[in-house]
């Protein structure tokens, strides 16, 4: 009965997000382009990485431990990916919500789902590459 509600419980915190209000990645990109945004578990609240849009096409993603990692940045159709060089092979999508003003992405592969907690102008300090 235990792990039929912790199924239950991440089953529920993934349909919130599918009852809030789904944004196309373009809308998504207009708020996050030029900004870094910091993601954390929609369950936990804990800080899962942050990502700084460089562009509309590149982005950097640093995790908690603070190692910087280049993504180019593709949509496809209502489909936000993300191209990491260090895992080339992985696609990342994530579809993406506006929940009374909160940023909410849905992982496409799982029932990941992450609230951005906070949008400033830091730069994560990664550099630009040149190409």
């Amino acid at each position: 009965m235990r792990a039929f509600l912790s199924a239950f419980a991440v089953l529920c915190s993934a349909c919130t997000a599918f009852a809030q209000e789904q944004i196309t990645p373009d809308q998504f990109l207009d708020i996050a382009t030029g900004r870094t945004l910091e993601f954390s578990a929609l369950i936990s609240g804990r800080v899962v990485g942050t990502e700084q849009f460089l562009r509309r096409d590149l982005s950097v993603w640093t995790d908690v431990t603070g190692r910087c990692t280049y993504g180019r940045i593709e949509v496809r159709g209502l489909l936000l990916c993300f191209h990491y060089e260090d895992r080339i092979d992985e696609q990342n999508c994530w579809t993406t919500y506006n929940d009374q003003g909160t940023l909410l992405v849905m992982s496409a592969t799982s029932s990941q789902v992450q609230r951005i907690t906070d949008i400033n102008d830091t730069s994560l300090g990664c550099g630009i590459p040149v190409s």
